[in-house]
């Protein structure tokens, strides 16, 4: 099957000065992988509600930005995958749309590893990502984190299987993501609400636990039911955390 002619990748970010940088630094050494010499990479920053320095961060990397003022990260992210195809102005099917977020990080390998998945007629692509940068305090926390993630949906007989959605590590085709009705305007699951809404439709979804990314343990979650969210109840629920007092 032929591979993309383009991917965008697509990044929402609210008040993220301090962590977009290594976000684009990441995206744009992964978008230099020989695999992609004849694959256009687009990158789209979807600065949503920022009062801080977060659109110059984005200018110096060269992005393409598209201001907003939703406080949503499901517009967000629906918004700058809009722009990109707009921008890229190709048939959907041969521009794939890769999705990560301003905290987290990107291995080198991840957009080659999407555009083979594509190259093979995958629909989507749903990765996993890995805790860092947390509070030596926190180190039993997320060690106990990382045991629970990992051990979730594990299948001895098919070891890269795994039950978790994060729009940090995502990827689909453009006219799959389309006609599934792209990205909804929830605050927060919009991830989990587009890849069953591709599943609904009988897309081909692949689930791998390679090439995870890494994104930040931080515990003063931008979203309710997030990834950090998450992290922030399970160290409450272990006397780890009191919100009012860590400014993690």
């Amino acid at each position: 099957m032929t591979g993309p002619a383009a991917m965008a990748v697509v990044i929402p970010a609210h008040n993220e000065e301090a962590l977009l940088g290594a976000a684009l630094a990441a995206v744009s050494r992964a978008a230099r992988h020989p695999a992609l010499a004849a694959t256009r990479v687009l990158v789209v920053v979807a600065a949503d509600a920022c009062t801080d320095a977060t659109r110059s961060v984005a200018s110096r990397a060269g992005t393409l930005i598209i201001p907003l003022d939703f406080r949503n990260p499901g517009r967000g992210r629906a918004a700058g995958t809009a722009l990109a195809l707009r921008t890229l102005d190709l048939d959907p099917s041969a521009v794939w749309i890769a999705s990560t977020d301003a905290d987290s990080e990107v291995p080198p390998r991840w957009l080659a590893h999407q555009l083979a998945c594509a190259e093979k007629g995958w629909d989507a692509v749903v990765g996993t990502v890995r805790p860092q940068g947390w509070n030596p305090a926190l180190t039993d926390v997320i060690r106990r984190h990382v045991r629970e993630y990992d051990e979730a949906g594990h299948h001895p007989g098919m070891p890269d299987l795994h039950p978790h959605v994060h729009g940090a590590n995502l990827g689909v085709r453009a006219d799959a993501y389309l006609r599934c009705g792209g990205y909804p305007a929830l605050a927060t699951g919009e991830d989990h609400a587009l890849v069953a809404a591709l599943k609904a439709s009988g897309h081909r979804i692949l689930r791998t636990r390679r090439f995870p990314v890494h994104t930040a343990a931080r515990l003063t979650a931008r979203a309710r039911g997030g990834y950090g969210d998450h992290l922030g109840r399970l160290a409450e629920s272990v006397g780890k955390l009191d919100r009012g007092a860590v400014p993690w």
